[in-house]
């Protein structure tokens, strides 16, 4: 560092206890820092390739390359690059402010994942640098940007502050030099640095050197693993690459590696991940496979797959598009058009096959399915296409099932797949809902996706049978059943507003009421999500089913001249249904008062 007055500045809130996390909770892989630096100077290397496309002036220099300096008599370890470099505020923002998925989620996922998953938390959760605390007692960043004249050097032992000054280095890029510490020196060793390169970055495309015996000589193989034929690739291979892609440490669940030729050809090598992200899928929406032209390195945002399959991994390369392509070309070209359709096509193919293994496509549906189901909701092309692939639970089986197996347990003359929504699964095949189908015999998917609430109405039906829930089903008629007309009248006028009616039903076995959806409008499921939501238009006030043939009606019936006691026990009614439902009463200090004052009256 020059000398200047450098500023200080204090880390973002919960640096210690993430540093601690990072250094002490990952000590046993320490090797990956390197793998973290290394990734990072090869990102922004890329980011400057593809900037420099539509401006000629950040290219960068033709022998660029990530550059490994070990000095024992020092003891420093250099990781220098070419890249696209960082302004004294990007410093201090990808710097100075940690995880920002949040400390505390990154403590909890490391504290319940396995110690062979913990290497790939770093990445995922955004704290990749941090790991040079593991191996280094200091860190200092020279940078400076793309176009810009100014470097600034950051520098910080980790703990608690930071500071900032200005530098200088004679190109763009950025330098990381660490302080090795005293139990590190394995990784002052050239050959030891060398093999965790080759371990973990031989894939990435562009030249590391590491510098021994006052010679850079290279230290990975730098091949494009995707344009190698399938049978020159070992599962090894196709592993540890990957694991780079994506800061991954878990075996894919499927590898798709081929190459199309014809009036469209490209080079396609993507993963299915063995394990869902630590991350949750509703933050970014958007598909990163990486788009290579000519095995360079163009973008991860050209949207090459849906939504729906944003979890997949991977690279594709085609000779089809020139190197100076264009964000405004990427968003019109059919040739990326064409790719993304056969991309698609190639993944249900894989996906339609793997259905065949049961058990494993199960594992496959606990990790994805939810993702999967919003391609029903939102992709009209590929609705079709994707309905055989969904996997449920249901009321009669414990296993996943699928469309076709629900419909060939269908009973005779049943018109219609029945479905429950709701949060919990447990909850839900102890619901009231199923009474009647369950006396019936007839099977019911519960369905326990925030989605489910939306997909089954763009379904609509399949294989000529509609989908419906069964909180819009109509009310059964039981001839059988006794006439409590006058206290359906008594318990609407009581409640008011807050059912849009209340009517017998013969649907009931064991439980006094039950809630339905309207005539008009979402089901039970989606009208509690849009509450959630705080969405103030909301649709027409439920329906209050009443078991006829329940003790507890029949006796109500016979008690209509107790106008108090109806209205009491209309209110604790509808809560009660309201609670099966997994809603909160209206009032739940009032309900709990009158449950209670029940009780005592039962009791005495």
């Amino acid at each position: 560092m020059n000398d200047v007055v450098a500023e200080k500045h204090d880390f973002g809130a919960e640096v210690g206890r993430l540093l601690d996390l990072v250094v002490h909770s990952l000590y046993s892989e320490r090797e990956i820092f390197l793998r973290e630096l290394v990734a990072n100077a090869a990102d922004a290397m890329d980011r400057r390739r593809f900037e420099s496309l539509t401006d000629p002036g950040l290219a960068p220099p033709p022998e660029a390359k990530i550059r490994i300096v070990p000095d024992k008599a020092a003891r420093t370890l250099h990781i220098a690059d070419d890249g696209i470099g960082m302004t004294r505020q990007e410093l201090i923002d990808n710097l100075g402010t940690i995880a920002r998925s949040g400390t505390r989620a990154f403590g909890a996922a490391l504290a319940s994942a396995k110690p062979e998953e913990r290497p790939s938390l770093i990445g995922q959760f955004g704290v990749g640098f941090y790991s040079a605390f593991m191996v280094a007692d200091r860190v200092e960043v020279t940078s400076r940007k793309a176009g810009s004249e100014e470097t600034f050097t950051w520098a910080s032992d980790g703990a608690g502050q930071f500071t900032i000054a200005p530098a200088t280095r004679e190109t763009a890029g950025t330098d990381v030099l660490l302080h090795i510490k005293s139990d590190a020196d394995e990784y002052l060793d050239p050959i030891r640095l060398e093999a965790v390169v080759r371990k973990w970055a031989d894939h990435i495309t562009l030249p590391i050197t590491i510098a021994r015996d006052g010679k850079d000589l290279p230290a990975n193989e730098g091949t494009a693993l995707w344009r190698k034929p399938r049978a020159d690739v070992s599962e090894q291979s196709y592993n540890e690459f990957y694991r780079h892609l994506g800061h991954l440490f878990d075996t894919p669940w499927a590898t798709l590696h081929w190459r199309a030729e014809g009036m469209l050809e490209f080079f396609a090598l993507l993963f299915i991940p063995g394990m869902k992200p630590f991350e949750p899928f509703d933050g970014d929406r958007e598909s990163h496979v990486k788009l290579h032209v000519r095995r360079m390195f163009i973008t991860d945002k050209a949207e090459l797959l849906p939504t729906w399959l944003r979890y997949v991994q991977g690279v594709v390369d085609t000779e089809d598009l020139p190197l100076n392509v264009s964000r405004e070309m990427l968003q019109t070209t059919p040739v990326l058009a064409r790719i993304r359709k056969a991309l698609i096509g190639r993944m249900l193919s894989e996906l339609k096959n793997r259905t065949k293994e049961t058990e494993d496509y199960g594992k496959f549906w606990d990790n994805f399915g939810a993702v999967m189901k919003e391609g029903v909701w939102d992709d009209a092309e590929h609705r079709a296409e994707l309905a055989p692939l969904l996997r449920f639970r249901s009321s009669t089986q414990d296993a996943w099932t699928s469309l076709p197996d629900y419909l060939s347990r269908m009973q005779v003359g049943q018109d219609t797949i029945w479905y429950l929504a709701g949060d919990n699964l447990d909850a839900l095949k102890a619901s009231p809902q199923l009474e009647g189908f369950r006396a019936k015999n007839i099977e019911v998917l519960l369905l326990t996706d925030p989605i489910d609430a939306f997909w089954p109405e763009r379904l609509d039906s399949f294989e000529g049978k509609h989908f419906k829930s069964v909180t819009q089903a109509e009310p059964e008629k039981d001839t059988d059943q006794p006439d409590i007309s006058p206290l359906l009248a008594a318990l609407k006028k009581a409640l008011g507003d807050d059912v849009s009616d209340v009517r017998a039903t013969g649907r009931l076995t064991d439980s006094a009421v039950i809630l339905a959806a309207g005539d008009k409008g979402p089901d039970l499921q989606m009208q509690r999500l849009l509450r959630r939501a705080g969405r103030t238009m909301l649709p027409a006030a439920p329906v209050l089913e009443v078991n006829p043939k329940h003790k507890v009606i029949e006796a109500l019936a016979g008690k209509l001249s107790e106008e108090q006691l109806i209205a009491d026990a209309a209110g604790t009614l509808l809560d009660l249904a309201r609670v099966q439902e997994g809603d909160l009463p209206r009032d739940p200090a009032g309900f709990a008062r009158r449950i209670t004052s029940m009780l005592g009256s039962s009791l005495t």
